[in-house]
């Protein structure tokens, strides 16, 4: 038999799952003041670690492990192997160290391969393209803010009826692309980091899934189980399961309290400084605006407006505002889009034209002149993800940002970025009253305290998503408007002619 053509793949940063025992009795007889130390110095070392200050990039995160394999998993992805020994050894060095036993590990390391994109393996002509950005993200991925990880090895199996090695390149492509449909179907649910461990441990690869809802974990790895790619060819090793919580709650595991601690939603400190991006280009409150945030959704459910948890409807949006030609903008944007489809958090990325110019006939340079720029609005369901897809569309053709106004100044319109975001779907037979709704309403916004500008935006290739950009000098000012009876009315009137539930999005 010919030797079959094995994928090329791409490695990233490399990976370990450190699963550690705790020795209960040792350390419920040990002195109060050895604890105290104990704890000391392993929250320092879990904070540290989560803050990357033993390396140039990465990330970490602890884990509370369910079952009697494990009590803790620290998960460490740093850019070298040399990065995971010296942070597996500096933890062996703290005083809590002498309460764990390391019952077992998993290296291995993130990659890519020709299944996904063969083309990116041909060098040049896809450096600089949105599929090669995709993929640095997989290979140096953040790790997502979500309550709840499941880890599991696995190998491709080699039986003599089903044997993967033996299978063409061509039928391996073909059965991962319909394996990995599954996974889109769980968008914004489940998100995994994949990485190979051919060489450094004992089967071939680890994958690591992050859910906040533990039952889409389990829903997800059974519908994949009737798939040709597991139930012909897949053998697992032991799943092991885990709940996050910040290094800051250490004591309160160790005494047996829940964990994250009262007040913490996500379990995880999001505040470490190697998972930002340039150019500002997203959305997504910091962690000191965080209680501003929670104000400002209380105060718009109040209201009766939806403004979800913790940012617009449990989505984050990015939009950028372009002066390109619309056609060329358009083009660019499909590119990237198909790659965003490769996100399991990705729910919509489109290019919307200012309605004055959408709804005007003319040459492409007479509507662009006519309505301003057009922006692109891309909408995610986690952070992390928002902020890897503004790189990308900060790198769009004639992408402007909005100056900041002098005071008494106006901000230009349809040049900047908005306060926040409105997204709504008009029902077909009622986008005309949609749109007189709004110049209406635009009228009384001119008159507000606070009120820089507000614009409406149309889809590009659906005319009946709206997009609605309103700009304010402060939150307090925006919500003066909120609680007006003007939107009142639109509320109510947009009950009747919207297809779709509102988003209300909060815009950097």
């Amino acid at each position: 038999m010919d030797r079959r053509r094995p994928p090329r793949t791409e490695e990233g940063w490399y990976v370990l799952h450190d699963f550690r025992t705790v020795d209960w009795d040792a350390w419920r007889a040990a002195p109060e003041r050895e604890r105290e130390a104990a704890i000391e110095a392993g929250t320092e070392y879990l904070a540290s670690h989560e803050a990357v200050a033993d390396a140039d990039a990465g990330g970490s995160a602890t884990f509370s492990v369910l079952g009697n394999d494990a009590d803790l998993l620290v998960l460490h992805l740093r850019p070298s192997m040399a990065d995971l020994d010296t942070a597996e050894r500096a933890f062996e060095r703290t005083a809590l160290a002498d309460f764990t036993e390391q019952t077992d590990s998993y290296v291995s390391v993130t990659e890519v391969s020709g299944y996904m994109s063969e083309e990116y393996f041909e060098g040049e002509e896809v450096e600089d393209s949105g599929m090669a950005r995709y993929i640095e993200s997989r290979l140096k991925p953040e790790i997502p803010d979500s309550a709840y990880v499941s880890f599991y090895p696995m190998d491709k199996r080699r039986d003599p009826e089903y044997n993967w090695y033996d299978l063409s390149f061509e039928e391996r492509a073909d059965l991962m692309s319909g394996h990995g449909d599954i996974g889109r179907d769980y968008a914004g649910k489940v998100t995994q980091i994949i990485t190979g461990s051919v060489g450094f441990d004992d089967h071939e690869w680890g994958v690591t899934l992050f859910a906040d809802d533990p039952a889409q974990i389990k829903k997800l790895l059974y519908e994949m189980r009737f798939d040709p790619s597991s139930s012909r060819y897949a053998e697992f090793g032991r799943f092991r399961f885990g709940r996050r919580f910040p290094p800051a709650d250490l004591d309160a595991f160790l005494a047996g309290e829940p964990v994250p601690a009262e007040g913490d939603t996500s379990g995880a400190d999001n505040g470490h400084p190697h998972g930002d991006t340039d150019g500002g280009h997203h959305h997504g409150e910091s962690s000191e605006d965080e209680g501003e945030g929670a104000d400002m959704r209380s105060a718009l459910a109040e209201e009766g407006i939806y403004a979800g948890q913790p940012h617009g409807e449990d989505v984050h949006a990015v939009v950028v505002y372009s002066e390109a030609d619309p056609d060329e903008l358009a083009e660019d944007v499909d590119g990237l889009r198909g790659n965003f489809e490769h996100y399991d958090t990705h729910v919509k990325t489109a290019v919307y034209e200012p309605h004055e110019a959408r709804d005007a006939s003319g040459t492409t340079e007479e509507i662009a002149s006519r309505g301003g720029n057009a922006a692109v609005a891309s909408i995610w369901e986690t952070e992390s993800a928002a902020e890897t897809a503004s790189g990308f569309l900060s790198d769009l053709p004639g992408v402007v940002a909005r100056a900041e106004a002098e005071e008494g100044e106006a901000i230009d319109a349809g040049s900047g970025f908005g306060t926040m975001g409105m997204f709504y779907t008009t029902k077909p037979e009622h986008r005309g009253e949609f749109v007189d709704r709004f110049e209406t309403v635009g009228d009384l916004l001119a008159e507000m305290e606070g009120h820089h500008d507000t614009d409406l935006l149309v889809n590009r290739d659906d005319e009946n998503d709206m997009f609605i950009s309103s700009q304010w000098r402060s939150r307090e000012d925006a919500m003066a408007f909120f609680r007006s009876e003007a939107f009142r009315e639109t509320v109510s009137f947009g009950r009747e002619v919207l297809d779709d539930r509102p988003r209300h999005v909060f815009l950097t």
